[in-house]
């Protein structure tokens, strides 16, 4: 498959490559302290990745769906919790590109492009559950400036990011799906971070409410049309997300299948001098697991590709790719843990932040098994919703 990428992306897989071996080593830090990955982020600044869905024209990659996913495997091998935080950046930056306006792509993509500007988004809410399409956040005109009122949940990058793409009911309808999407501002008066969100895994993804009281919104963040959410949630949103997250957890299940051929091909029994490699059965576990990931990888990066190029049937092959992804990452790094034995099994091993990290990717919104009713819809052409 990687013959098949263009000459830019396999460029910018190798730059990600390079980033990912400079932060590993302190990916057990990031976990073990659920500390945001500042030097990550930092480090994909200086690398010049942070603009990925910039279009070039603005000093960017613009690049699409397949690169993202590329370089969330990419990163995701090394740090699961930076690849988290990059993508969610990358979701955002897809979302303000897709009707950037002239103020827009000056005062947030030409910055995103020089590294100098961190966004994610801001949708889920407490009370609309896996529904992240949905919102009970409310905006109103007042003085030429929107007011925002609600309050956002497991917002990735929070309190970290420079600005944050929020959805809200639009203020001319309170109808359900007539939504509105806008950039909130750090620095925006009335903004307020809750408590840090102390998660079984990705633990470092400083996921944080976002508390918007009359929170002061200038017009001009406006993105695209008012009620205009819903294009954004199935046209960007969703496309983009689930590549970042399907990569990034792809990438998780090949680091478990990594540590596992370490740990079989060093581990020997005292009393023969075989390593464990010599095993029948943990020889077909191994290629079960390689199978898997090799399924799921040629998957994902079929929806990119499909997605790139506006195949009309693409949409089912990204509705899965996520889905797949947990479900591949949690089986591997399950079979990881049996196999490397009590090794594994020390808190806070490699192998079982692993599989902490793997196991979110079924619950991340759209959940997979959303995801594949939403598919079977497609599939049988019925409306998603």
């Amino acid at each position: 498959m990687l013959t098949m990428f263009a000459t830019k992306l396999l460029s910018l897989k190798d730059t990600a490559a390079t980033v990912a071996s400079e932060i590993a080593p302190f990916a057990s830090e990031v976990d073990r302290e659920a500390a945001w990955p500042a030097r990550s982020m930092a480090a994909l600044s200086k690398a010049g990745l942070m603009g990925l869905q910039v279009p070039e024209q603005l000093g960017g990659h613009g690049q699409g769906l397949l690169a993202l996913a590329v370089l969330t495997e990419t990163l995701g091998k090394a740090c699961p919790s930076s690849a988290l935080c990059f993508g969610m950046h990358c979701v955002g930056t897809a979302v303000i590109a897709a009707k950037a306006t002239s103020y827009q792509s000056e005062h947030y993509l030409s910055k995103i492009a020089r590294g100098e500007h961190i966004t994610t988004l801001a949708l889920s809410e407490t009370g609309t559950g896996a529904n992240f399409y949905l919102s009970d956040t409310l905006i109103t005109l007042a003085g030429g400036q929107f007011l925002v009122n609600g309050t956002k949940q497991f917002v990735t990058n929070g309190g970290r990011a420079d600005s944050y793409v929020i959805s809200a009911l639009s203020p001319d309808s309170g109808e359900i799906g007539d939504l509105s999407c806008l950039i909130v501002d750090s620095d925006a008066v009335g903004v307020e971070w809750l408590e840090p969100w102390h998660g079984f895994g990705m633990r470092g993804n400083s996921s944080r409410g976002m508390r918007l009281t009359d929170a002061r919104v200038p017009l001009t963040n406006l993105l695209g049309d008012t009620g205009d959410q819903i294009w954004y949630v199935f046209e960007v949103i969703a496309p983009y997300f689930l590549m970042a997250m399907a990569g990034s957890y792809l990438g998780i299940a090949q680091s478990a299948l990594e540590a596992v051929g370490e740990h079989m091909r060093t581990r020997r029994y005292n009393h023969t001098g075989d390593s464990l490699r010599h095993v029948e059965p943990l020889q077909m576990k191994y290629a079960d697991m390689w199978r898997s990931i090799e399924k799921t990888r040629q998957l994902l990066y079929a929806a990119g590709e499909r997605g790139d190029r506006g195949d009309p049937d693409a949409l089912p092959f990204i509705l899965s790719c996520k889905a797949d992804a947990a479900e591949t990452a949690v089986a591997v790094t399950n079979e990881a843990m049996t196999i490397c034995g009590g090794i594994a099994y020390r808190e806070n091993s490699r192998v079982s932040q692993m599989l902490r990290d793997a196991r979110a990717g079924h619950v991340m919104s759209p959940t997979t098994d959303m995801l594949k009713i939403w598919a079977g819809r497609s599939l049988l052409g019925l409306p998603l919703l």
